[in-house]
């Protein structure tokens, strides 16, 4: 029973610890400590027009960034404008067997973002963003169409969260 005790509280002191340089490294949450932290990011991001991105893998990706963006609602003169270069994607196969026969492929997107001051006219956030998938090639094309789809989609929700949270990010700097 006693060494249940001493590693219950070697435990407890270690937690305490972890929190205590996590405070002290300056770390903070994404969208702030509280309620009005929050509000203040979500105004911020629906205070941007998101320009249409071409092509239907664009489509989808601006749909996403409209759901994370627009809680409520947009503004109608946005204070800053979102453009994306169209979606560039690579596709390699990996895992060949001795037959010369892909079992398994890897997609690749990667995409430009700008984020510009409608006020000047200037970009004030720059990113290049990647993400990388992969995915079974079966012996059924339809079940590997079907995988490589669900690849793509699941790129481009993390293009999606990552611009999010470059823009975020920069907000967040920004008003310090």
């Amino acid at each position: 029973m006693l060494h249940k005790t001493a590693n219950r509280s070697s435990i407890l002191a270690l937690a305490l610890a972890g929190l205590i340089v996590l405070g002290g490294c300056g770390f903070t949450p994404m969208y702030g400590g509280g309620k009005a932290a929050r509000h203040e990011v979500q105004s911020k991001l629906s205070d941007i027009r998101i320009e249409n991105i071409p092509n239907r893998e664009g489509q989808y990706l601006r749909n996403l960034l409209i759901d994370r963006f627009f809680a409520e609602n947009r503004q109608q003169n946005a204070s800053y404008s979102l453009t994306f270069t169209p979606i560039q994607e690579n596709k390699y196969e990996l895992d060949v067997t001795k037959n010369a026969n892909a079992t398994r492929a890897e997609l690749r997107q990667t995409t430009t973002f700008n984020l510009i001051d409608t006020k000047t006219g200037k970009s004030v956030l720059s990113r290049t963003l990647l993400a990388s998938t992969s995915y079974n090639v079966l012996s059924s094309q339809f079940t590997t169409r079907v995988s490589e789809d669900d690849a793509r989609l699941n790129a481009l929700n993390d293009l999606a969260r990552q611009a999010e949270q470059q823009i975020v990010l920069y907000f967040e700097r920004s008003n310090k």
